[in-house]
């Protein structure tokens, strides 16, 4: 009965009631050919419209995809946060002593006791106390049972970039403007040095330290850092991801698991510390401390032509 109505609503009763009319023997046959390709019209509509309503929840799956694991970041960074505030809290003050509330012992004759301590002796204490406190406070940095921050690779953020567009800098000419690919929403904008004799190209993949901080480089807004490796006598190159790679990968190094910082703040120096130890070794493969540039199930990140080269 639905697709009678269905049927209805494409073909026009009054048009099927005419061809019979005019064709009594093929006006019925021509009346079925008609209602089928009307409904075929409609099936097929319906399929292009469901298709569309497919494509547009793939997109905001993965927008709230994205905005779980920002979310999921914050939370992270709130609970590490409480944990030092409570490490780092000042114990409470212990319960006063049953002996406060005994009578005083006499001094011996001819002695003098000693008068009582005012309160001006009380604040003097009170804040020598609190001055050795914050003197002898760890850091906040220090949340692991009082040990010392790690300082090692696995606090920088290296992922996988591909180039989209390469242009010269509108002031420096001396340096180019990059937008660059890396598993986000928006490309990322990277200022950076030409690169000796192997130029940038659009779709080329390079390797980004992604947590520096945003800083402008003349005028223009750089918003990661693009890893090069550089030898004796001017020879400079940036470092290849191996093959396969997408953007958005994750770089890792073997050996030193763990989390990167959201953002490496200036006054800790993390890639001023970390910089002497990388580097890339004689078969040309980028490493920190002889461990290699590695995207997991992929292969190892190398210089395209450098061997024994300083990474910066």
């Amino acid at each position: 009965m639905d697709k009678v109505q269905n049927v209805d609503d494409v073909f026009n009763p009054g048009l099927a009631a005419a061809l019979i009319k005019l064709d009594p023997e093929d006006g019925e046959q021509m009346c079925d050919y008609l209602r089928t390709q009307a409904l075929l019209i409609r099936e097929k509509q319906l399929l292009q419209a469901s298709v569309r309503d497919q494509k547009k929840l793939l997109v905001e799956n993965g927008k709230l995809k994205k905005d779980i694991e920002q979310l999921r970041t914050e939370l992270q960074d709130k609970q590490r946060r409480r944990t030092a505030k409570a490490l780092l809290s000042p114990a409470p003050p212990p319960p006063p002593s049953s002996s406060a509330h005994t009578s005083p012992v006499p001094s011996p004759a001819g002695e003098t006791p000693a008068p009582p301590p005012s309160s001006r002796d009380h604040r003097e204490r009170r804040g020598m106390r609190r001055r050795g406190e914050r003197k002898g406070r760890p850091t906040c940095d220090s949340l692991f049972l009082g040990a010392e921050p790690r300082v090692d690779v696995s606090r920088l953020d290296l992922r996988v970039g591909r180039i989209l567009s390469v242009r010269r800098h509108p002031v420096a000419e001396v340096m180019t403007v990059q937008q660059v690919e890396v598993g986000e929403v928006a490309p990322r904008t990277v200022v950076s040095k030409p690169v000796g004799e192997t130029p940038l190209e659009e779709g080329g993949l390079v390797v980004l330290l992604c947590n520096v901080k945003a800083r402008k480089v003349r005028g223009v807004v750089s918003q990661a850092r693009l890893l090069c490796c550089s030898a004796p006598g001017d020879c400079r190159e940036p470092l290849a991801p191996p093959p396969g790679s997408s953007p958005g990968d994750r770089i890792t190094v073997l050996n030193y698991p763990g989390e990167p910082d959201r953002v490496l703040q200036a006054r800790d120096r993390i890639w001023e510390l970390l910089q002497p130890d990388l580097q890339v070794d004689s078969r040309g493969v980028a490493n920190y401390n002889g461990h290699g540039f590695e995207v997991r199930g992929k292969g190892l990140c190398r210089a395209p032509s450098l061997t024994n080269a300083v990474i910066g």
